[in-house]
């Protein structure tokens, strides 16, 4: 039987780099994302490539949105839903003084309330069928501190702690979580920082940014059987920048 991923933010970036490797896999694909152009987009390339993918638009920002696309997802994986990849992301920085209130919320809705009620509408069902797969991304400025970064790495900093408290919650029922913490990665999302993204890249050994490509090599390692024996684990791909 095919199993189904959805994977949430995939209409571009690293989700999207995710969503046609895993197709590539020979898993059905759940594309999300908040543009339906897009997301046809990537159904469209999926299927050119011999794989399957239906698209679900969401904007996952509160528990409704979150449960509204896991049962969608789950009524096109004919109730199941083996894999789930928590992609969607926003990552505004700037002065903490500057930050709003509806900002805030905002960045912690998408970036915590929706992956905490997908898995929540999931994982229950993964650990009655005793086999499933969560990986969330987060990112490396959840590990340390640096200026303008703090609201959006608090709520990565949140989906680590998720993370591993998932691992306990669930694991011992077979579904396997873990995270991708990227670096700077090249991506649409990413270009309006120009040659910023290039000198954050260069202080770590790769001296580069990384590509969707590479980002999603890791998440699928994750999300598939070669990780069988891997529970609550973060999984740096950033170009060693952790390192240094």
């Amino acid at each position: 039987m095919r199993k189904t991923a959805l994977v949430t933010g995939s209409t571009s970036g690293i989700g999207r780099a995710a969503a046609e490797l895993l197709a590539a896999r020979g898993l059905h694909v759940v594309v999300s994302g908040r543009n339906a152009e897009r997301g046809a987009d990537v159904v469209r390339a999926i299927r050119a490539a011999g794989g399957t993918a239906d698209f679900v638009r969401a904007d996952l920002r509160d528990e409704a949105s979150a449960r509204d696309l896991a049962g969608a997802a789950l009524a096109i994986g004919g109730g199941r839903v083996d894999v789930l990849v928590n992609s969607a992301g926003i990552f505004p920085f700037g002065p903490t003084a500057a930050t709003t209130a509806e900002g805030f919320d905002e960045v912690f809705d998408v970036n915590v309330k929706a992956p905490y009620f997908l898995v929540a509408a999931l994982a229950p069902g993964m650990a009655e069928h005793g086999d499933g797969a969560i990986v969330n991304v987060t990112t490396m400025v959840a590990e340390f501190g640096a200026a303008g970064m703090g609201l959006y790495g608090s709520t990565k900093a949140a989906l680590v702690l998720l993370t591993k408290s998932w691992a306990a919650e669930f694991g011992p029922s077979g579904v396997r979580v873990n995270a991708v913490s990227p670096g700077p990665t090249r991506t649409e999302g990413t270009a309006a920082m120009g040659e910023g993204l290039d000198q954050l890249a260069a202080a770590g050994p790769a001296g580069r940014p990384g590509t969707a490509s590479e980002i999603a090599e890791a998440i699928v390692f994750l999300a598939t059987d070669a990780a069988s024996f891997v529970h609550g684990a973060v999984l740096p791909v950033d170009g060693g920048r952790i390192a240094v």
